[in-house]
């Protein structure tokens, strides 16, 4: 036997570490060729590791949650044959990250498959309380004997449990290695579910007093804070402790721009997109930002040097299955509101199906985040460090404004602005702010924006 370091391969230009989110693999399992071993988050994007050749696992460095560097050795094999570390080189796949670029070779290296989970990367199957008439949220069958805390599953077969609510640690194996199959399951689900506990009968008892007589542990779930989860907490701690917010807020009458997007669904659809308001909020946006150029810096505090970019990239915020992501419009001073409509709509579909490139995720110098029709009054958005600002969007209302000095029914939606405050002083936000609402309220000066 001769025994093979699994290492991290370079996953993304530019990623030096990973998250560990999930181990799928445990010492003394076999492992196929190609079978997943673990999974690692990096700079929002979760990648599932596959094992390039067939051995056994000797041991596994690291815990769920630690950071580990990029050619660090994850894992540890035993290989059945002497020439399997030759051939166990990188495959295609594994020397390119995911934006396509040559990765380091650095040796033989775990291929990386991307993978943004359905459920937050990192935060493990969930096991709810059995209430008081035993009924169960996630499938658990307390007392039935077994637990796996790390149970091997193909994923097809993890995607099932999550629709049936089955807790697969709770599921005795009958496949190859140890393997959780679609059977075993199918067969879970059937069981009967556990006898409720002493005292818990329907009969006069209300549902409340019943559930409170159970076990304390029954009555919570403790699931690992990784992944998506933490990295988002990450980013937003940092930037309120960074940067100093203040918010403006203030009314946009968006009548004209329903009027301009009313005119122009009908090409746009004979052009194969779908137009919604976002693209000419962005497009009004790069607008403003050409026009005050200190919204569209970053402050460099190693060199203490502010950074005056001259492209102009915009975020989008998007909630996913994943979490929140924000993909980025490139050079969108340049491009037309139909253009801006495909980027939208790709880098929209790609997030949510956790196709999204990671070079889609980087470089943005301004985001633009709106919850649509549930953009409820207003907001404080939180800055997207390092940039300086964030522009909040809300749901637009029919309410009575004043036109030429009488009361009519007009559409507004409220805009809401963050700012870093130790770059971007109150005046210069608000003059932003005035800009954006100009162009939103007179959309089609956003033709002579064109490059």
């Amino acid at each position: 036997m001769v025994r093979w370091e699994f290492k991290l391969p370079d996953i993304g230009e530019g990623v030096a570490e990973g998250e560990i989110v999930a181990w799928l693999v445990k010492p003394g399992d076999v492992v196929k060729e190609d079978q997943p071993t673990i999974e690692v988050m990096t700079d929002k994007a979760t990648v599932t590791m596959t094992a390039p050749k067939a051995g056994t696992v000797v041991e596994t460095r690291g815990k769920v949650g630690e950071i580990v560097a990029v050619h660090s050795v994850l894992l540890v094999f035993e290989l059945s044959e002497p020439g399997d570390v030759a051939a166990a080189a990188p495959s295609t796949d594994a020397s390119r990250t995911r934006n396509g670029h040559a990765a380091k070779d650095d040796g033989p290296a775990a291929t990386a498959v991307g993978d943004i989970k359905e459920t937050l990367p990192g935060m493990g199957e969930e096991v709810d309380a059995v209430d008081a008439g035993g009924r169960r949220g996630a499938a658990v069958r307390p007392g039935a004997g077994y637990f796996n805390e790390k149970p091997l599953a193909t994923p097809a077969t993890r995607k099932l449990a999550r629709e049936m609510s089955i807790d697969l640690r709770r599921i005795s194996p009958s496949g190859p290695q140890g393997r959780v199959t679609r059977t075993d399951v199918e067969g879970f689900s059937r069981s009967p579910a556990p006898p409720a506990p002493p005292g818990s009968g329907t009969g006069g008892t209300s549902p409340a007093s019943a559930f409170g007589r159970l076990p304390t542990s029954s009555l919570e779930k403790r699931v690992p804070f990784a992944g998506m989860r933490r990295k988002i907490s990450q980013k937003m701690a940092q930037s309120t402790r960074t940067a100093a917010h203040f918010t403006f807020v203030e009314e946009c009458d968006a009548t004209a721009l329903k009027a301009l997007r009313a005119r122009l669904q009908a090409p746009a659809e004979a052009a194969g997109v779908k137009l919604s308001f976002l693209p000419l909020i962005v497009k009004a946006t790069a607008a403003a930002l050409k026009k005050h150029p200190m919204l569209n810096t970053t402050l460099d505090e190693s060199t203490n040097e502010l950074v005056f970019r001259k492209y102009f990239h915009i975020g989008i915020a998007m909630a996913t299955d994943a979490g929140l992501m924000v993909p980025v419009v490139k050079d969108a001073d340049r491009k037309t509101v139909l253009e801006i409509a495909r980027d939208i709509d790709r880098l929209s579909g790609e997030a949510r199906a956790g196709k999204v490139k990671l070079d889609d995720l980087q470089g943005s110098t301004f985001t633009v985040t709106s919850l649509g029709a549930r953009g409820g009054l207003l907001a404080t958005p939180i800055i997207n460090f390092p940039e300086v600002a964030i522009l909040g969007v809300h749901r637009m209302k029919q309410k009575p404004v004043v036109k030429d000095g009488q009361i009519v029914v007009g559409d507004v939606m409220l805009l809401s602005l963050s700012f870093d405050h130790r770059i971007v002083d109150g005046s210069i936000g608000a003059a932003f702010a005035y800009e954006i609402i100009r162009y939103l309220e007179n959309p089609d000066l956003l033709w002579m924006e064109m490059a």
